[in-house]
C-alpha cells in the first residue's frame, strides 16, 4: 500500500530541503538534530502514577535508570526497555513518551535503561550496559515494587538489538531468566543489504546511508560484524529463546532483516509474533500523534507482555 497520508505530509517538506544526512555531520550535530526529531508526531507525554530515577552498578560507572510505575498493586511484571538511536543517539529523555505508553499499555514496571552510546563507547559496551542493568533488575526488582521472575526485555531499533542480544546472552550465560521480548523494528544484521534497504534507501526518515554510518560507529573499524550479538540474525543458535513479538515498518530499510530474524526465531523453535505495519515507516510508533497505527502497535506489544508476563 502506498505510504499513510499523514506520514506523506510530514516527510513532504523534509524531503523536499533536501538537507545532509546524519551520516555526514559530526557526531554532536547528529545527536542534536536526531533527538530533537524524535519529539516530533507525538503527543504529550502520558501519564503513569509514579516516576523514579536511579543509577545501578555498571562495567564501566553507574548507569541511570528511569522507572515508571503503573497502576495498580505490586508486584508488578517488569519490562527492561532499550532505547534506539543507531546506538549512536537517543536517551531516556527522547524515549520518555513511549516508555511511558508501554507502562499503560504492559500494565507494567518499564524500566527505561540509559546504556553507553558509541563511537565514544564501541560494542560491546552498549550490551554490557543493558545486560548488567537487566541482571540488576533480576537481584532487585522488588526494591521498585517488581516481580523478578516476571521480566521482559524490549526495545526500538537499535534497542530492538540489544533486546533481542540479551534475550541471548541471558541464555548463554544461565543468566537473568526473560520471560519475553519485543523487537520493535529491530537492527539486526550489520550486512545492509536486503531489497528494503534498497526500496526504502532514502525518503522515510532512517535512510540506508545512515544506518550504515550507524553501524560504522558502533563497530569501529576493528569490530566484528558477524558477532551473533551485534549482528543478531548471524548468531548460530536461536534455540530456546523466549517468546517474541517483532513489529516492522512496510517503508522502512529494516523492515526485512526484522522479519528475517523473526523467522529464524521461529524455525529454531521460538514462539514467535511477526506484524508488519503496512504504510509505515521507521519510528512510527513513537508517532501517535500522526497515525493511528502508533497506537495499535502499542496495544499489540500491551497484550503480547500481559500474556507473557502473567
Amino acid at each position: 500500500m502506498p505510504l499513510a497520508p499523514a506520514l506523506q505530509e510530514y516527510l513532504a517538506p523534509i524531503n523536499a530541503l533536501g538537507a545532509p544526512g546524519l551520516d555526514t555531520m559530526p557526531v554532536g550535530t547528529a545527536r542534536e538534530l536526531g533527538n530533537a526529531a524524535v519529539e516530533i508526531g507525538a503527543k504529550p507525554p502520558a501519564p503513569v502514577t509514579e516516576v523514579i530515577e536511579r543509577t545501578v552498578p555498571g562495567p564501566a560507572g553507574e548507569i541511570p535508570l528511569r522507572v515508571y510505575v503503573p497502576g495498580g498493586a505490586a508486584p508488578f511484571p517488569v519490562v527492561a526497555y532499550f532505547h534506539g538511536g543507531g546506538f549512536v543517539l537517543g536517551s531516556l529523555d527522547t524515549h520518555d513518551r513511549i516508555a511511558r505508553r508501554l507502562c499503560r499499555a504492559a500494565e507494567a514496571l518499564v524500566v527505561s535503561v540509559e546504556y553507553r552510546l558509541a563511537p565514544e563507547h564501541r560494542f560491546p559496551a552498549a550490551l554490557d550496559d543493558c545486560m548488567a542493568a537487566t541482571h540488576w533488575l533480576a537481584d532487585h526488582a522488588g526494591e521498585l515494587g517488581g516481580d523478578r521472575d516476571r521480566i521482559a526485555v524490549a526495545g526500538d531499533s537499535a534497542g530492538g538489538n540489544l533486546a533481542a542480544a540479551v534475550a541471548l546472552a541471558s541464555r548463554a550465560d544461565d543468566g537473568p531468566g526473560i520471560a519475553a521480548q519485543v523487537l520493535l523494528y529491530p537492527v539486526t544484521d550489520a550486512a545492509c543489504a536486503t531489497p528494503s534497504f534498497v526500496r526504502n534507501a532514502e525518503g522515510y526518515l532512517l535512510s540506508a546511508a545512515a544506518m550504515r554510518w550507524f553501524w560504522q560507529q558502533y563497530l569501529g573499524a576493528d569490530g566484528d560484524p558477524d558477532s551473533g550479538y551485534a549482528s543478531v540474525l548471524r548468531a548460530p543458535d536461536l534455540a530456546g529463546l523466549p517468546p517474541a513479538l517483532v513489529i516492522t515498518a512496510e517503508f522502512d530499510p529494516l523492515r526485512d532483516e526484522g522479519e528475517a530474524y523473526a523467522e529464524h526465531l521461529g524455525e529454531a523453535g521460538n514462539a514467535v509474533e511477526a506484524h508488519r505495519f503496512d504504510g509505515m515507516t521507521h519510528g512510527f510508533i513513537g508517532m501517535d500523534a500522526l497515525v493511528d497505527e502508533a497506537d495499535t502497535a502499542m496495544a499489540q506489544v500491551g497484550a503480547f507482555l500481559r500474556t507473557h508476563l502473567t
